[in-house]
């Protein structure tokens, strides 16, 4: 989204004192402007806990709305999972919109999805997530439906609003099933063909998208912006010493990623659980890197993929002072960007493909 039609906004970050993890301030502006934010006023502050009715506090809203008004905006961005009732008491203060993080990563998915599947498990997170906020400023819902001759039991509006989510959901869960088949299917036939899987992994953002183009040839979108890539995409490669494989670029990870879009991504992420081996793909450059290794085991293991085996791929180092293109058992330091490093991967990956196969660890489907 060009700036000129971006959408201003504030954006709200609370330090806890029991945070183990704080978020990382350039991040959240990163996701904001991946969905189209313009940041007029970033505002923080700090907590022991949070606020039942703000969540931040009734001082830090008040300071809040007066920032609102100043900078005459319609949307407050917040870095914290909201509870719908916080979410319409902080909206009936600021007077606009307020959207949460997972609200915000919604937003992001739903206008990058762009496969008939990923559609689908974007509009499943995103009904997820209005279900328990209808409420939020819709008065007139509560009203029964009817006048002088049509009272009567009935159902409200919002009664109305919530049997149709419920049963759109169902509709959307029996087509996820119906493509869980067929890429079970999929996954038969390259079982019986004894062609092996390779999934990219990694925190949004580290190259994974510009590797996968490299490696295979594809013209995969590419931006410098988080969750640039969202549908799932396999590609097949050729090795003299392995012969075919499919590889798989999937969604890229965050902290604190939403678990209803964990959920929703099931499917997507059965490609990376069922993968023979994962490209965990890690920005060598960023000073967090440590942190989002630490992200991306979490989702790793909350999928059940913590146990496929694994290479450590340490993108960028062309902007490393002191890194130069090299292998070891476990790792390769490379350059998708600059083409450095590419062969010897190669050669890492089917070292261990090979050796799996040495094992008697054919393909798991």
């Amino acid at each position: 989204m060009s700036q000129s039609k971006a959408e201003p906004a504030i954006l709200v970050h609370i330090y806890f004192s029991a945070d183990r993890m704080q978020e990382e301030s350039d991040e959240f502006q990163e996701l904001a402007r991946s969905a189209g934010a313009k940041v007029v006023s970033v505002i923080t502050g700090s907590r022991k806990a949070p606020d039942s009715k703000y969540f931040i506090g009734t001082g830090k809203a008040n300071e809040i709305r007066e920032q609102v008004a100043v900078h005459k905006v319609q949307l407050v961005l917040m870095n914290h999972n909201l509870s719908p009732t916080q979410e319409r008491n902080l909206e009936k203060l600021f007077q606009c919109r307020v959207l949460d993080r997972t609200g915000l990563i919604l937003d992001i998915f739903a206008q990058r999805a762009r496969s008939f599947e990923g559609k689908l498990q974007v509009e499943l997170a995103c009904l997820n997530h209005m279900a328990t906020r209808l409420v939020r400023g819709w008065t007139h819902l509560e009203r029964q439906r009817g006048g002088i001759g049509l009272r009567g039991p009935g159902e409200t509006q919002l009664e109305v609003d919530r049997r149709l989510i419920r049963n759109r959901i169902k509709t959307i869960q029996k087509r996820l099933q119906k493509v869980r088949q067929q890429r079970e299917q999929g996954r038969r036939a390259r079982q019986k063909a004894v062609v092996p899987t390779v999934a990219l992994v990694g925190y949004t953002n580290t190259g994974k998208s510009t590797l996968f183009n490299l490696l295979t040839g594809a013209s995969v979108y590419t931006a410098h912006q988080l969750f640039a890539t969202l549908d799932p995409t396999l590609r097949r490669m050729f090795f003299e010493e392995r012969g075919y494989i499919i590889l798989a670029d999937t969604v890229g990870f965050i902290r604190h990623l939403p678990h209803l879009l964990v959920d929703a991504f099931q499917a997507t992420l059965e490609e990376v659980n069922k993968a023979d081996l994962l490209l965990h793909v890690i920005d060598a450059h960023d000073p967090n890197r440590e942190a989002h290794i630490e992200q991306v085991e979490m989702v790793l293991k909350e999928i059940g993929a913590s146990e496929v085996p694994q290479i450590r791929v340490y993108n960028k180092i062309d902007l490393c002072e002191d890194k130069t293109p090299h292998i070891d058992p476990a790792c390769a330091w490379i350059s998708a960007q600059k083409k450095m490093g590419i062969e010897e991967l190669k050669d890492l990956m089917i070292q261990s493909l090979l050796l799996q196969v040495s094992h008697g660890k054919k393909n798991s489907g």
